[in-house]
């Protein structure tokens, strides 16, 4: 018989865990990590291909431990100092002489890093070459995901995802063949019942999540960390023009976690569904819920569960990534979900909330990850709590309303259908505003 409680954990386990920077850029640095350690000596060559999506979200962020921007540093720690097992804190144990010499390497070497002609939003694919042996490495579906590995003429792992044939119709659309997941047969319903019966030690991981980004968050806040979204937030709330509000907490702890993240501040925050600002937009705002109406650790999990299993429910029909901001459409709903649960459980006032969101952010654009993420994140968080506080009152945005579908599942797919399939063309303008605003040819 099916075990869908432990379905779900599992899935918790795969998709809530640390990471370092970015995702975008970290994803890359873990690939030319191990690219480094399959080929073994000097890298003579390189060529990095990866997804017009990674190609944007590493554009211009900020890198743990170095004030240099976006992917080629990134790829440059990688092969300096980068250990793959780490995963995706795989720049964590590069100490300041290895950054220095990670900068050296990326001014003196040619880095060769191509957008892909691909329609996967997860892809990233090293190849290296030394004096006397190659090596390939690709990522596919998720950050940390390896499907080959290649040294010289021998193949140490293939899942049959790599130069995989699709179908001449799915190929005339234009489109990625998509393998049914869980996320395909379940329902917001489902998902809630089931974390309310889950065991709390099976869960209890999810609250090292709240310690890990509320030391970031209060990094961002003592020290106007990026472009200093979170501490303006509380000097606006001591000078009295911002209420000392749970709306204010929510926006005031996630701004301020993103803005240090985005600057690169060495820290790890806890992750979900791939992406350490949808971690913080998932978690945060719920943990500002607590700080006001204080919660028990066994309810707070729960909370927690609810939110990363939603925004990996609406990733999974938005994609992993996108041309809108997944924080502002997927996480921000997760929070939205998790706090009315909080509020009182009811599974009319969580679905209202999730409808309300989807008709209220569901047009924020992502233009990549960089300092502005913060008021993004600013803007979820409290639109997150909006929707859960006018939920509780009974009052849900009306069925086929712009989006809005006939239930919630219906909504989601609406909205995935808008944001994947309707945006591309958006996506690959905003890609090519990029480039010339950062005059990359």
């Amino acid at each position: 018989m099916r075990d869908i409680r432990k379905e779900l954990i599992d899935i918790l386990i795969a998709e809530v865990k640390p990471a370092l920077g970015c995702t975008e850029p970290v994803a890359v640095a873990l690939a030319c990590a191990k690219a480094k350690e399959l080929l073994g000596e000097e890298i003579v060559e390189n060529r990095i291909l990866v997804s017009p999506s990674i190609y944007k979200n590493g554009m211009c962020v900020g890198i743990p431990g170095t004030e240099r921007l976006g992917l080629k540093i990134a790829v440059a720690m990688g092969f300096v100092g980068g250990h793959s097992e780490n995963g995706l804190t795989v720049l964590e144990t590069l100490d300041e002489t290895q950054v220095r010499e990670s900068e050296k390497y990326m001014d003196t070497t040619p880095i060769d890093i191509v957008p892909a002609q691909t329609k996967d939003k997860v892809f990233i694919e090293v190849d290296l070459r030394g004096k006397n042996n190659i090596a390939k490495v690709v990522i596919k579906e998720k950050h940390d995901n390896f499907i080959y590995l290649q040294r010289n003429h021998e193949i140490l792992l293939d899942t049959g995802e790599y130069n995989q044939e699709v179908d001449a119709k799915a190929a005339d659309k234009n489109t990625v063949i998509k393998k049914e997941t869980f996320m395909d047969t379940t329902n917001v319903k489902e998902i809630v019942k089931n974390v309310e019966n889950m065991d709390l030690e099976d869960i209890k991981f999810l609250l090292d999540g709240v310690k890990m980004n509320l030391e970031i968050a209060d990094y961002g806040l003592e020290n106007k960390a990026g472009i200093g979204v979170g501490f303006g937030i509380k000097k606006a709330k001591e000078e009295g023009y911002m209420a000392d509000d749970l709306m204010t907490e929510a926006m005031m702890l996630t701004a301020a976690a993103s803005d240090a993240r985005m600057a690169g501040i060495k820290m790890p925050v806890m992750s979900s569904n791939g992406s350490g600002n949808h971690g913080l937009t998932a978690i945060l705002p719920i943990v500002a819920y607590s700080n006001k109406f204080p919660q028990n650790d066994e309810k707070l999990a729960k909370a927690l569960a609810i939110s990363h299993l939603v925004t990996g429910y609406i990733k999974n029909y938005t994609g992993r990534l996108s041309a809108v901001c997944g924080c502002g459409v997927a996480a921000s709903t997760g929070a939205a979900a998790g706090i009315s649960w909080l509020m009182d459980e009811d599974i009319t006032h969580i679905k209202g909330a999730i409808e309300n969101m989807i008709a209220n952010l569901s047009g924020m654009i992502c233009d990549g990850a960089k300092a502005g993420c913060a008021l993004k994140l600013a803007s979820a968080a409290s639109a997150a709590v909006q929707s859960a506080i006018i939920a509780k009152q009974g009052f849900h945005v009306p069925p086929k309303n712009g989006i809005v579908g006939d239930k919630v599942e219906q909504s989601i797919r609406n909205l995935g259908k808008v944001s994947d399939e309707g945006m591309t063309v958006t996506d690959e303008v905003i890609i090519d505003v990029m480039n010339d605003i950062n005059k990359v040819k």
